[in-house]
């Protein structure tokens, strides 16, 4: 039984408020396994390397204390640079739109109609959902349907800023707590078989997260993290030798 009217748009609207509820957690999610990931890898070569050229755990600790700091604010100045332009662009896009409904409203209803003529309705119910939505909130239902944008729930910059420093955070904490924790002979071992095992768990994490197989994902972000080890450990290795 086809449901017309307010009842199409209650029904119609919320699966759709559900799902992007939802896309939007998976985002944020996601989002943060990465970041977790960025502070293994980046925090783990950083010590490696150190160890490389110098089994002084002082050394080390402040290297990967400097790291992790760096790395974290440097995350966090970088997510808040870029929602911040995202959400200036949305603003200017729902300021846009708001004018145009406040000086050609007649257009903007035909508009929003030809929109859900578009995603299937036909002209008549799309006609009566436009003006029942425009109705309730005009500036709404024609930024969910034209620009893919809730104006009620616009990424906030500040909160991107946290997570993303957050999430660097515990991810870096662990080959630093790692490496600083085990013995001297072990240390590099012990390091880089951590830092494997967390790789492993963050790349199927990411790949699951964006419905990817997680064999390659896993593959590829355990051999760049052990790579990335390798390279800092032989130059810090090299670059030990020559001050010694």
């Amino acid at each position: 039984m086809t449901t017309t009217g307010p009842h199409a748009g209650a029904h119609d609207g919320e699966p759709r408020e559900h799902h992007r509820g939802f896309a939007q957690r998976l985002s944020w999610l996601r989002a943060a396994v990465l970041g977790a990931n960025d502070g293994i890898v980046s925090t783990a070569g950083i010590v490696v390397g150190v160890a490389g050229a110098t089994s002084e755990r002082s050394a080390i600790a402040v290297a990967g204390m400097a790291g992790l700091v760096a790395g974290a604010l440097s995350m966090a100045t970088g997510e808040y640079v870029s929602v911040s332009t995202q959400r200036d662009s949305e603003l200017a896009l729902l300021r846009k739109e708001e004018r145009e409904l406040r000086d050609d409203p007649e257009d903007e209803l035909a508009e929003l109609a030809g929109l859900y003529v578009e995603r299937g309705l036909d002209d008549d119910l799309a006609l009566e959902v436009a003006r029942q939505l425009s109705a309730k909130d005009a500036l709404a239902a024609h930024a969910e349907v034209e620009l893919g944008i809730d104006p009620d729930d616009l990424t906030s910059p500040w909160r991107a800023a946290f997570a993303s420093m957050l999430s660097f955070t515990v991810g870096a904490a662990l080959p630093l707590l790692t490496i600083l924790l085990a013995t001297a002979s072990a240390r590099v071992a012990v390091t880089v078989a951590a830092v494997a095992v967390a790789l492993a768990l963050t790349g199927f994490a990411s790949a699951r997260l964006g419905f990817a197989p997680p064999g390659r994902a896993v593959v590829r972000n355990v051999g760049g993290g052990l790579f990335a080890m390798l390279v800092t450990y032989a130059v810090g290795a090299a670059l030990g030798a020559r001050l010694v």
